[in-house]
């Protein structure tokens, strides 16, 4: 459903933005949703650690179809874009969501080839959704896109139901800690809550996670680092310390978040002062998003701070750069909005190719060499786009060059994935979870954000599309740069 979803919308947006006369707010379409979808990533995990998975997934899964309700029968630009702030909403909740099911569903062992299956989900979307898009646009009407996929909800809701049974906390449950030791009588009463967990210690900061032993190795095996408290009949504290209160203020921090790359979107709109408000915007977003993520995430530290932080700029590189590749085939090259959609298809299978490699592979493709590799094959490939764009090379340069960074992609996004899960605790797979969700889209709407500053200021003398690419690049460099710190320093 999201699959279909994200491709059937980049493919028809350059015809919606020319239809609703919206070019002003083609960024912040796609900026946007990622932007409230910190808010709504931030909600799920702080849920899901509180009650279990199953509630925040089925809400997300009814906000996600609310907006593209919104969206499919917007009437202006800036209903369209309203609506698909309130799909961001439910889309960075289902994520996250989705998240954490696979931390409580399977074990370790299994999540490279689950997160594998995450991104083969996305061949026949690639394969019919952007065709399928572009057809319904152009011959019945673009709205029909959105409201297609509102179709789709209800199956894909009815397909993983079976699996959210007894994730969700409630009457009957016990800890699954309590029921791994052998012998161990429950300290709670019955119709105990599974994902209660130990608060933090009077005084403690809230924010302060467990981490992984020091010198931990990532690649040494999975679900190191895994060290939930089990409760017995020994143990004095009651059950109900288990579960933790809503933490309302990372709530406002991503409120802050989202409303500071809201405003670094529209100030283009102010050119007297747009300058100013657009640094004030990106300070605002960094400081609010460190409450976030882990501790030293913003300075690379080695470890689960790196994994995020890589994350977070693998996402911003890819995204940023891929919702302009159609629009640059639009109008540079005078494709079709069908024909110019299909050029998201390549990189989206060898995404989904990639990532069933590395899930074959398993531990005998370290996860530092597969971010490293994905990393730079992201790196080299809108590399090669931005010097098809420069030097107006055919558009079968740019649309090869695509595969390769979809190629990267899947290689680096499951092992960051399964990296995310191995260094947290059963206590801080919510939050962990969040964070690496908030990373990609906080990541991908602050650059797509400061892309459409630079596409708009650079648009008189022609070389919008190449400034784009350009800052797409600088930020894949960063991602290699960093790669080789997800090691938890010795």
């Amino acid at each position: 459903m999201a699959a279909f979803e994200s491709l059937a919308v980049t493919t028809i947006m350059p015809l919606v933005s020319r239809e609703l006369d919206g070019a002003g707010l083609y960024a912040l379409a796609f900026a946007g949703p990622f932007a409230t979808g910190v808010m709504g990533m931030v909600a799920a995990g702080n849920w899901s650690d509180r009650r279990g998975p199953a509630a925040p997934l089925m809400t997300s899964v009814a906000v996600f179809a609310l907006g593209l309700l919104i969206a499919g029968t917007a009437g202006n630009m800036s209903v369209l874009v309203a609506g698909r702030l309130v799909q961001g909403l439910g889309g960075g909740a289902l994520t996250v969501a989705l998240y954490v099911v696979v931390a409580r569903v399977y074990p370790a062992l299994l999540h490279p080839k689950i997160f594998a299956a995450f991104a083969a989900a996305w061949v026949i979307p690639s394969l019919v959704g952007p065709l399928a898009a572009g057809i319904v646009a152009q011959w019945i009407g673009w709205q029909w896109v959105f409201l297609g996929v509102v179709g789709l909800v209800v199956p894909a809701l009815l397909m993983v139901v079976p699996a959210l049974r007894g994730l969700n906390g409630g009457p009957g449950s016990t800890p699954p800690e309590q029921a791994a030791e052998p012998g161990a009588e429950s300290a709670a009463e019955p119709g105990a809550d599974p994902e209660r967990r130990p608060e933090a210690e009077p005084g403690a900061d809230p924010q302060r996670r467990p981490e992984a032993e020091p010198g931990a190795d990532p690649d040494a095996g999975e679900g190191h680092g895994r060290t939930g408290r089990a409760v017995t009949a020994a143990d004095p504290r009651p059950l109900t310390a288990w579960r933790p209160a809503w933490d309302y203020r990372r709530l406002g921090w991503a409120t802050l978040a989202a409303l500071a790359v809201l405003g670094l979107n529209l100030s283009a709109e102010i050119p007297a002062v747009g300058t100013a408000l657009s640094a004030a915007a990106v300070v605002v977003a960094l400081v609010a998003v460190r409450p976030l993520v882990p501790a030293g995430t913003l300075r690379a530290r080695p470890g689960l701070p790196s994994v995020i932080l890589i994350r977070g700029l693998a996402a911003a590189a890819f995204f940023g750069a891929e919702v302009y590749v159609p629009y640059l085939l639009v109008e540079r090259y005078a494709f079709s909005a069908t024909l110019a959609g299909l050029a998201l298809t390549g990189g989206s299978l060898a995404w989904a190719a990639a990532s069933a490699i590395q899930g074959r592979l398993g531990p005998r493709l370290g996860h530092r060499r597969a971010i490293r590799i994905g990393a730079a094959l992201v790196l080299g490939a809108i590399i090669v786009v931005l010097t098809a764009t420069i030097f107006v090379w055919p558009a079968v340069v740019a649309i090869a060059g695509w595969v390769f960074a979809g190629g990267g992609m899947g290689l680096l996004y499951p092992r960051l994935s399964v990296l995310t899960l191995a260094l947290s605790t059963r206590a801080t797979e919510g939050f962990n979870s969040s964070a690496m969700s908030i990373a990609d889209s906080l990541g991908a709407a602050l650059v797509l954000a400061v892309s459409g500053v630079v596409f708009a200021a650079l648009a008189a003398n022609g070389a919008a599309f190449s400034g784009v690419f350009a800052l797409a690049a600088v930020i894949a460099a960063a991602a290699v740069v960093v790669a080789p710190r997800i090691t938890p320093a010795k």
